[in-house]
């Protein structure tokens, strides 16, 4: 693929990227949230038609106009969430869509025949005519990788194949990708787990902001040149933060080997009263699964939490929000925002319950508390009555920020609060956070791609790498650099203190 470009509503998400994979070859494609990955995936395999560039598959060049064509010219492409039918035997999955058929029926021997030699070649052994609903995820996946080789895919594409696998599956997998390379097969491995691309991959490249920004062996190109490359950062970056100075305020939250889901495995950390926690890792890491078991909105399924000295554990977000902490989600539009209603509703959504009397709410307050918020953050907008889908990014970003103080919250967990917000209101937005926790006390878990943004933001960072946390960073330890070097290598620099 070269010089590949491709935008949505004027919007570019790809500018001129190359993409090359040999025959034969494990090849990891990596990049941050938005660098154009999964764009450039549905190009080549004909989701999406490309604004400019050139495709060359086998020799040949292509234009792919549906799954389908590139299906049939042997690219096989496996998501992150199955697309096969749960109902069905596992032979029936691999052979979906291509049954082999005898005298015009389905030949429903040579199906199961095919499907368990197949699997058996990739080191699988299992009941063939079981519904695919009933094995675990790794089989599954085994299953849609079969289906890849009875289509005689000359190129599989993995996107996120481990993330809800455990260690022993993940390793079954690395075995089949390994076969699949010995058979002529290439394979494109789209993951966040540095550890597994450096175990199975021969070459990466690299995406950022839509573009390539490298493409090279994967033996020589060290962790850390990896992670500084991916967000666009020089190694040597070692400026602390302008404050990075550990408050001393009581402890307000602290979590113990944290688990949850596939992707919290042993995350600890404290927050303490009037700071700002930042949580680093790359994509993938665990930041926003985290925030979402401290919210009661993923299940915590292991270790301990306590809040405001007792021990807690959320069943659900209702839950959370009673004891006094908000969420604040990276996609304010589909878990933010109610764009069809007004400024005031929304603002209000959070203390309904206390302006109703028998039921009918005090509209008269509701409107002053709008009013109040409106002039306290500055919220540029018509008036409290003006539909919330009619502003800007960032003053959608202040009026969410508003519903949760008018709840009178205690600790406030904002997942990258300044995604897709330009610079004047990114400002506004980060000073009023400062300002929450310097005069109202408040504590702020905040999460930020960003690391200049989180270093300077912050008074303390913790750093999450595969789930777990590695590393605690203040005072002069809390740079780009180091928060770097914990990404990529899990461990914490000499001036950090390394979280148990």
């Amino acid at each position: 693929m070269h010089g590949i470009a491709k935008a949505f509503a004027g919007h570019p998400a790809l500018r001129g990227a190359d993409l090359r994979v040999g025959p034969g070859e494990v090849h990891a494609l990596i990049g941050q949230n938005g660098a154009g990955k999964s764009t450039l995936i549905k190009i080549l395999t004909g989701a999406y038609a490309k604004d400019a560039g050139s495709i060359r598959f086998a020799g040949e060049e292509v234009s792919f106009r549906s799954p389908g064509e590139a299906q049939a010219a042997g690219i096989a492409t496996i998501y992150q969430e199955l697309n096969l039918v749960p109902t069905l035997s596992l032979a029936e999955n691999v052979f979906l869509g291509r049954e082999p058929r005898r005298f015009g029926l389905i030949d429903w021997k040579r199906i199961e025949t095919e499907s368990r030699r197949i699997l058996r070649d990739l080191g699988i052994e299992v009941d063939v005519t079981r519904a695919l609903g009933s094995v675990n995820t790794a089989t599954q996946q085994m299953a849609a990788i079969a289906r890849a080789v009875s289509a005689r895919a000359r190129l599989v594409i993995m996107d996120e194949p481990t993330s809800s696998l455990d260690e022993r599956e993940v390793e079954i997998l690395f075995g089949v990708i390994r076969r699949l390379k010995a058979d002529g097969i290439a394979v494109i491995l789209v993951s966040h787990r540095l550890d597994e691309l450096y175990a199975v991959c021969e070459r990466i490249t690299v995406l950022r902001d839509g573009q390539t920004v490298a493409a090279r062996e994967m033996a020589g190109f060290g962790k850390l040149e990896l992670v500084a490359c991916m967000l666009g950062k020089d190694i040597t970056t070692g400026a602390a933060a302008a404050g990075g100075k550990r408050k001393e305020g009581a402890d307000l939250l602290a979590l113990q080997h944290a688990a949850s889901g596939s992707r919290v495995q042993d995350a600890s950390l404290t927050i303490r009263r009037g700071e700002t926690l930042g949580l680093a890792g790359l994509l993938g890491s665990g930041r926003t699964e985290l925030a979402r078991t401290l919210f009661g909105a993923d299940a915590l399924d292991r270790g301990d939490m306590h809040f405001k000295g007792q021990r807690v554990r959320f069943g659900e977000p209702a839950q959370a929000l009673r004891a006094g902490i908000a969420y604040l989600s990276e996609d304010r539009r589909a878990e933010g925002i109610v764009p069809e209603l007004s400024i005031r509703e929304n603002i209000t959504l959070a203390v309904l319950p206390g302006l109703a009397r028998l039921g009918v709410i005090d509209r008269r307050r509701e409107s002053e508390i709008a009013r109040d918020f409106i002039r306290s953050l500055g919220i540029r907008c018509a008036g409290p009555e003006q539909r919330i889908s009619e502003l800007s990014g960032g003053n959608q970003q202040k009026v969410l920020l508003a519903r949760w103080l008018a709840a009178r919250i205690d600790l406030l967990l904002l997942d990258e609060p300044t995604r897709g917000i330009d610079i004047g209101a990114r400002a506004e937005i980060l000073s009023l956070i400062r300002k929450l926790c310097e005069t109202e006390g408040m504590a702020v878990l905040m999460i930020a791609s960003e690391l200049e943004e989180l270093v300077d933001n912050s008074d303390r960072i913790v750093v999450l790498r595969d789930g777990r946390t590695v590393a605690e960073l203040s005072g002069p330890a809390m740079t780009q650099a180091h928060v770097m070097q914990a990404m990529a290598h899990g461990d914490a620099p000499a001036l950090s203190v390394s979280m148990p």
